[in-house]
């Protein structure tokens, strides 16, 4: 485990290295930012919803799988309470103290997948982006991320699979 650990404070250091770019740190505290609570995923899919008529339906299930994800990491947060990185200081600040899973991670992934299938093509690319700010700004472990990741992953395919076959 401490060589995990180890690798962990590694790649963070190497990520939170980046930030001392004040360019990069002001994207990577608005990727963050927009990503708080899952925010910008209702907005995307609320979106979808009302301009892709066609596909409504598609838009306003996946706005409710990533806010289901997103409760997912919380739920799961509040079980592991895994401390956020305190070294060196983060760019921004949180609202809760506990790291894994990566909340945004986990949301920002569901959306990947659920977005990405109606057409929503600049979504993935802007999922994994969020998903590396918040490297960037030092809040999580990579870790956190990569459990963030895999969580929202399976949210999302969990929830496509019940939809499709007419279970959801």
């Amino acid at each position: 485990m401490d060589h995990l650990d180890d690798m962990d404070r590694r790649l963070l250091s190497a990520f939170q290295a980046c930030g001392t770019d004040p360019r990069v740190a002001a994207v990577a505290r608005a990727l963050s930012w927009s990503g708080e609570h899952a925010t910008l995923w209702p907005a995307a899919g609320l979106t979808g919803a009302a301009v892709d008529r066609g596909r409504r339906g598609a838009w306003m299930r996946g706005t409710a799988l990533t806010g289901t994800s997103h409760l997912a990491g919380m739920v799961l947060k509040r079980i592991v309470r895994r401390p956020r990185p305190a070294h060196p200081a983060p760019l921004v600040r949180t609202a809760g103290r506990h790291s894994f899973p990566s909340s945004h991670a986990t949301s920002a992934t569901a959306a990947a997948f659920v977005f990405g299938r109606p057409g929503a093509r600049v979504v993935p690319p802007l999922a994994a982006a969020l998903c590396v700010s918040r490297l960037v700004v030092g809040v999580h472990h990579p870790s956190d991320v990569v459990a963030g990741v895999a969580l929202g992953a399976l949210m999302s395919w969990l929830g496509v699979q019940g939809t499709e076959t007419g279970h959801g």
